[in-house]
């Protein structure tokens, strides 16, 4: 992320130079002077003194984005000289008037009052006071007084407010450029005066000027004779303007960083005057392959085409062919294009700037030659573009100024040649898997210029090159992600901004000259591991620091205490997994702009800082992992803006009683207080209050700061039941921990209020009573751990119904009766509930009684409400079908059997029962068999078995419990394959439906579906294909035919009686009919399937 935003802003710095580049140089920037025979009026060059005292000079007021020369013109104004030969001072000829003042770029720094005597030169035809530090002066009314006006420039120059009403009032304006004044905001009702009353008006620059009220159609209000639009990031929302073909005369046009929609329409091929294009930054906005063609085609005069981010999916990228052969800008990055570039772009012999980053799907090859010489940036990064970067291409490229070339483009580089680029400012070669060592012969005392270096994401190693310790002008230093090794070198210049070498391998301790680089801003050497020392005060120097993060190292000794009030800057301070010892800083002064806090992993003693209270934006606060000794710090229930809390293993105490004020913690959607020693009940009043646990938000947001530098959020966390670290923190996940403390009592009922809740460990404790039922209202559940207490009772059928559930532990308590069945906890182990010994259920292989057989998930329905349960009042029918039902079964049963000849399945599943059940196992069966290891079936997913053993053998009744697999009716998946299994496969139900792949890899196993057929002495004979009628004794062995008719009609009577007593007494026979429909349809599928089968395996 940082390099994606540093990437951006490097753009943007090229583009603004070139951008403001006529502004600054504008005719206001030529002192006209007068003749020695006029002088000025007197009590104009008094109102220049007047207004010149009541300004200060600040070198640090000035904005370096934009001035190139600044220069305190100011200066030059002594009294008693003629004020029409000052700087920035234009007057008219004949009256000696002042006329003009061009101020930018002087080093104001003050504020501009009302009273000003500026506004006392009513002659005034110019103005330009750009680029001046006003210290969030509001704009006065009084400049609509100036009715002589025709220029107005105030940009840059850190106004704030509304602009006011009068301006409107300047009819005469040609040109009003109010932009880069980020606290200005013009509303509607002004917008539309604006427009309505400056009918003179050519020129309009507003942009970072707040306009998210303005509706966009009202920009088809503005004069159309207007040649220069620039609204860029003004908050614009809402339909793309329409009509914009009536501005004929329009030569720049700047829309982007809006929230503009829609497609872009037909009518901008009008704009056949124009220069220079801009839509870039609307997400929303699509271009149409209809409507590129036609601008194409007819904006012949296009010199510069900014359209990065515009949807243009659908253009076809050889349509690019008919851009202006004039083209000196072309920025198409993130916009969906694909296919073949047209490889003439690349040769237009005007082509300064060409950035086509992020369009994966964009494919060529980039020319080594007939390139145009002046060509000063080149992006391709994240395409399929091809770059050949060796001598040939670096020959013709000499006034590349920048170059973007990561992820995977480049096909052959020579790194030593990049020397040769003497103009290179900025260098991206990131993630591109080169290896070696970086070139010595790439500084060479060339690279003076370059001021971004970005390397990371490579395999580089060796030590870190000299001479990037040495480069005059570096100001961004990124090669984190490698294999460099050795230490880190002294820095011979001042001039850093952003550092960052985490993720190598690192040694010795942080070189003193970082902490003389007064302009950094971030310093992230994180997991480097070995470097060690102590972290210097002098660290504090840096107040322009926004992130530090020195985390994974082996830094000792203590925190230095002015590491809490040294910066109002400072947002991101990890200080995670060193050894740090000492205590907390107890400095964290007011007005800190802290978000991120992380000293996780030292050996921090005494007590947590009340200070900390003074941190109002801190969002992460990680304190796990010391030797904390301190009772629940309740005072950071005072941090409105705390998402994440952990305190996780250290020695805290006492009781957690509950929020001291009604919005606690409302914010927090994780919550780690484990590895403590907390006492008494579990903190039933602080669940009243976590409502970001109570909603579940289901975009895939990160945590971040409002830092523009870099993203470092990430957190160690115990994700069901495994210690791991989220690099960076998605803001879905809610965590309640709570575990191995000493807490007592029962878990409260309004714990299932978070329904957000995706974790929750309260294991480890001393709770008591039963588990509570409204567990199962924690829908999003995916982890939960109440393991190790002293929990009685049954486990609530309603845990049954958490379908998300993957993580269960019950284990180590005092819970009876049987396991819910369910979806989810049908999957579950013995191990998510040994220790329990009145359980029951086939996870702990323990059998119920029935009268405590696992029962299905609770469902809602009202006690005599018929029409809840059978749709409109169809109880009776129910009846009725249920006794029907029966009665048909018993007789369609007894057709089979004495008829049909064909109930083999049937009568196996019967005989089965009957000898298990009477324990007279017939002798006749292939050898029986049980696991060496235990046997773990999971429905709906793979169940391995070791080896089989013979009955005799099966000490342990598991023998009983393996046959039973032929009644898993549900079974889709059985995996038995590559063991030492041997004998039979069962047949029955869903074993005839696996094919041979189940079951491959057992030498000694036969029967179908495998090729091999048991022996007579294994299995009982198949029945053969053609039966002699009335030779029941063949079918049936022992004589079973007549007791199988007597039983199909006796499950039939018995079928209709339950049925009948279902719907009249428990009201409750809707899962029952579910059931029949769902067998019936699942033997048909099945009986299907085995006939195809068998057909094919006759073939």
């Amino acid at each position: 992320m940082g390099f994606s935003l540093c990437l951006s802003q490097s753009l943007s710095f090229f583009l603004f130079l070139f951008h403001f580049h006529s502004t600054i140089s504008s005719p206001l920037s030529s002192n006209y002077t007068s003749s020695s025979s006029h002088l000025c009026a007197h009590h104009h060059s008094l109102s220049l003194l007047q207004f010149k005292q009541s300004f200060s000079i600040n070198s640090s007021a000035l904005s370096e984005y934009y001035c190139s020369y600044p220069f305190p013109k100011t200066e030059s104004w002594k009294e008693g000289t003629d004020c029409c030969l000052w700087d920035g001072v234009t007057c008219d000829l004949k009256t000696g008037h002042v006329t003009g003042l061009d101020l930018s770029c002087s080093m104001l720094y003050g504020t501009l009052r009302p009273n000003n005597s500026l506004f006392s030169l009513h002659n005034l035809q110019q103005l330009d006071l750009s680029f001046n530090d006003f210290n969030t002066s509001h704009i006065s009314s009084r400049f609509g007084h100036f009715s002589s006006l025709t220029h107005l420039n105030l940009s840059g120059s850190d106004l704030a407010g509304q602009v006011p009403l009068e301006v409107s009032h300047l009819s005469k304006l040609v040109s009003l450029d109010l932009s880069s004044n980020y606290g200005l905001s013009l509303e509607p009702i002004c917008f539309d005066k604006l427009v309505r009353n400056l009918t003179k008006l050519r020129e309009l620059y507003l942009s970072w000027v707040n306009m998210s009220l303005v509706v966009p159609d009202s920009l088809m209000n503005l004069s159309s004779s207007l040649s220069s639009l620039k609204l860029k990031d003004c908050g614009l929302q809402g339909k793309f303007p329409s009509s914009m073909g009536r501005f004929k005369h329009l030569r720049y046009l700047d829309l982007g960083g809006n929230s503009l929609t829609g497609s872009i329409l037909y009518d901008f091929e009008q704009l056949t005057e124009l220069v220079s294009l801009s839509l870039s930054g609307n997400f929303y906005l699509s271009l149409e392959p209809i409507s590129f063609d036609k601008i194409v085609q007819n904006l012949t005069k296009l010199r510069e085409v900014n359209l990065a981010f515009v949807n243009m999916s659908l253009v076809a990228s050889n349509s690019l062919t008919n851009l202006s052969s004039s083209l000196s800008s072309l920025s198409l990055s993130n916009c969906g294009l694909q296919g073949k570039f047209p490889g003439n772009i690349f040769l237009l012999p005007n082509l300064e700037s060409l950035y086509l980053s992020y369009n994966e799907g964009l494919t060529s090859s980039f020319p080594s030659s007939n390139l145009s010489n002046v060509l000063s940036l080149l992006g391709l990064s994240n395409t399929r573009i091809l770059v050949y970067l060796e001598n040939d291409l670096i020959s013709n490229l000499k006034s590349l100024k920048y170059i973007s070339l990561s992820n995977r483009n480049i096909i052959r580089l020579d790194l030593a040649m990049l020397g040769n680029l003497t103009q290179l400012t900025y260098l991206d070669l990131s993630s591109n898997n080169f290896i070696g060592e970086i070139p010595l012969s790439i500084g060479n005392n060339t690279l003076s210029n370059l001021q971004y270096l970005y390397l990371f994401d490579n395999f580089f190693n060796g030590t870190i090159p000299s001479f990037l310790f040495a480069l005059p002008s570096l100001q961004y230093l990124d090669l984190h992600n490698n294999n460099l090794i050795g230490s880190i070198s002294e820095f011979q210049h001042d001039s850093l901004v952003y550092l960052h070498l985490s993720n190598n391998y690192l040694h010795g301790t942080i070189p003193s000259s970082i902490f003389k680089q007064e302009n950094l801003e971030a310093l992230l050497l994180v997991s480097n591991s070995k470097l060690t020392g102590e972290i210097s005060s002098s660290i504090c120097k840096l107040r322009f620091l926004e992130v530090l993060d020195l985390s994974d190292n082996s830094l000792s000794g203590s925190i230095p205490l002015c590491l809490g009030n040294f910066s109002s800057k400072l947002s991101v301070l990890h200080l995670g997994m060193n050894n740090l010892q000492g205590t907390i800083p107890s400095t964290f002064s007011k007005g800190n702009s802290l978000e991120y806090l992380d000293l996780n992993g030292n050996e921090l003693e005494g007590e947590i800082s009340p200070s900390i209270i003074n941190c109002t934006m801190l969002e992460v606060l990680d304190l796990g992992n010391n030797k904390i000794e301190d009772t629940f710090p309740y005072f950071l229930e005072m941090l409105p803006k705390l998402q994440i809390l952990v305190l996780k293993s250290n020695k805290l105490q006492g009781f957690v009683k509950g929020p001291t004020a009604y919005n606690s913690f409302f914010k927090l959607w994780i919550f780690d207080i484990s590895g403590n020693n907390f006492s008494g009940p579990l903190p039933t009043r602080y669940f009243n209050t976590l409502e970001a646990m109570m909603t579940s938000d289901k975009t895939m947001i990160y945590l971040n700061t409002t830092n523009h530098i870099v993203c470092v959020h990430s957190i160690e966390m115990t994700w069901k039941g495994v210690e791991i670290e989220f690099p960076r923190i998605r803001s879905t996940i809610r965590i309640l921990d709570l575990s191995s403390n000493s807490f007592t009592e029962e878990i409260p009922k309004v714990i299932g209020k978070l329904k957000a809740l995706q974790q929750l460990n309260l294991s480890h404790n001393f709770l008591t009573g039963h588990i509570q039922s409204s567990l199962g209202n924690l829908t999003n559940l995916e982890s939960l751990d109440l393991s190790l207490n002293l929990l009685t009772g049954r486990i609530p059928t309603q845990l049954g119904g958490l379908t998300f559930l993957a993580i269960l532990n019950l284990s180590h308590n005092q819970l009876e009766g049987p396991i819910p069945s369910g979806e989810q906890f049908n999957t579950f182990d013995a191990r998510s509930f040994e220790g329990n010994s009145g359980l029951c259920g086939f996870q702990v292989l323990k059998e119920c009684y029935s009268e405590e057989a696992p029962s299905l998930p609770a469902s809602s329905f009202h006690e005599g409400d018929d029409s809840t349960l059978f749709g409109e009042g169809f109880g009776w029918k129910a009846v009725i079908i249920g006794y029907g039902c029966g009665f048909v079964f018993g007789v369609a049963t007894g057709y089979v059997v004495c008829r049909t000849k064909k109930p083999s399945w049937f009568l196996r599943m019967v005989e089965d029962k009957w000898n298990i059940k009477s324990k007279n196992t017939k002798k006749n069966f292939c050898r029986y068999v049980q696991t060496r290891y235990q046997v773990d079936l999971t429905l709906k997913q793979h169940f391995k078995v070791s080896q089989f053993q013979r009955p005799e053998e099966d000490a342990g009744g598991l023998l009983h419990r393996v046959l039973k697999l032929v009644y898993l009716t549900f079974l889709q998946v059985l995996e038995l394959s590559h063991n030492q299994l041997e004998g039979p496969i069962p047949k029955g139900k869903q074993f005839n439906t696996f094919d041979h792949r189940s079951f491959e890899g057992n030498s000694g196993l036969r029967g179908f579906p495998m090729l091999e057929e048991c022996s007579n002495g294994e299995a009982p004979p198949l029945p053969p294909s053609n039966f002699i009628a009335g030779d029941d004794s063949t079918l049936f062995e022992d004589g079973f035919g007549w007791k199988a008719v007597a039983i199909g009609y006796g499950c039939g009577f018995m079928f209709g009686v339950i049925m009948g007593y279902v719907v009249f007494k428990t009201r409750r026979p809707a899962w029952f009919l579910k059931t029949v429909e769902d067998q019936w349809s699942l033997n048909a599928i099945r009986t299907k399937k085995n006939a195809s089968r068998n057909g094919a395996r006759r073939n």
